[in-house]
């Protein structure tokens, strides 16, 4: 969704900032291969579920066997996930700064949302190395989601006055036109 909430801005921002029509580009593919990702990931927490049954009243090395590749798939995706929605955020954090102003409040949602699918991505790399807090799939897992919400931290709300061509909000009450 982050994803393609950029490539919507950056649609709308090609005729007036430079580098728009290569960041629409780019979120299109990134939108793309994100989507495999959270499929892959679905697969991969079903085959681990599936190695764990099989590997049940087994001894300790046929365990490993049968559920060590399983594992391995479980700990990939949400890296790759992670990434991902690193490079959404920092590509929908360069439309808020520089896009069209009419659609800013858009690429912040889609920092937004990019930060929390980093964040939920190293939470549950987190879960699945809970015997293992130093691997460095974790280390980066977390580097990523903190950058990410590192860039929607940054990220300030609009002008209370709107965008271009909008006005502040005003009661029908307060006399004013």
């Amino acid at each position: 969704m982050a994803a393609g909430l950029v490539e919507k801005v950056a649609r709308i921002s090609m005729p007036q900032m430079i580098g728009a029509a290569a960041i629409r580009k780019r979120a299109a593919s990134v939108r793309m291969v994100a989507t495999a990702y959270i499929e892959s990931d679905a697969r991969a927490y079903s085959d681990y579920m599936a190695a764990l049954r099989a590997a049940r009243g087994r001894n300790a090395a046929e365990r490993e066997r049968i559920v060590g590749p399983a594992f391995g798939g479980i700990l990939s995706e949400p890296l790759k996930v992670a990434r991902a929605a690193a490079e959404v955020a920092d590509m929908g954090a360069e439309l808020a700064s520089h896009g069209k102003p009419s659609v800013r409040s858009d690429a912040m949602v889609a920092v937004l949302l990019a930060a929390a699918a980093a964040q939920a991505s190293a939470a549950t790399l987190a879960a699945n190395l809970v015997k293992s807090p130093a691997d460095a799939k974790l280390g980066e897992v977390r580097r990523l989601a903190t950058a990410a919400s590192e860039r929607a931290r940054r990220l300030r709300a609009p002008d209370p006055g709107g965008g271009r061509g909008r006005g502040r909000a005003r009661s029908a009450s307060s006399g004013r036109p």
